[in-house]
């Protein structure tokens, strides 16, 4: 049996509306342009491609422009997913993205790694660099 996966919870302010930012969490036209080469979705499943390979996730649940989640069809540790929370601060107004995610410990640097790569292709497309 594998040691359980850690939590990585990572935030990052965005300049942008919370119904923008949900609209490139949710939809598949918005996660290709920064998550995966390609996304195509059949009910609630995902399936997500990069450079020949693909992966595919359950949408587990959400909410319109707060958060979505997902979990990895072939993950085994049950209680592992992916998240994404918007959370735009009352006094600001700035909005942040929380991703939430798991990961083995040796390969906690990699995913966060990982994360901030994507996400800086996020804020590029925002024009929110």
């Amino acid at each position: 049996m594998s040691e359980p996966k850690q939590k990585i919870e990572l935030e990052y302010i965005l300049r942008t509306s919370p119904n923008i930012l949900y609209n490139r969490l949710s939809t598949p036209s918005g996660l290709s342009e920064w998550f995966a080469d390609d996304v195509n979705v059949k009910g609630k499943n995902y399936t997500f491609m990069w450079d020949g390979s693909e992966q595919e996730a359950e949408l587990v649940s959400k909410k319109d422009n707060k958060f979505i989640r997902f979990r990895w069809i072939d993950e085994e540790d049950e209680d592992a997913y992916f998240e994404f929370n918007i959370n735009v601060d009352e006094l600001t107004g700035d909005t942040a993205l929380v991703v939430t995610d798991y990961a083995e410990e040796d390969e906690m640097e990699g995913s966060t790694d990982l994360w901030n790569q994507q996400i800086e292709q996020l804020r590029h497309g925002l024009g929110s660099t």
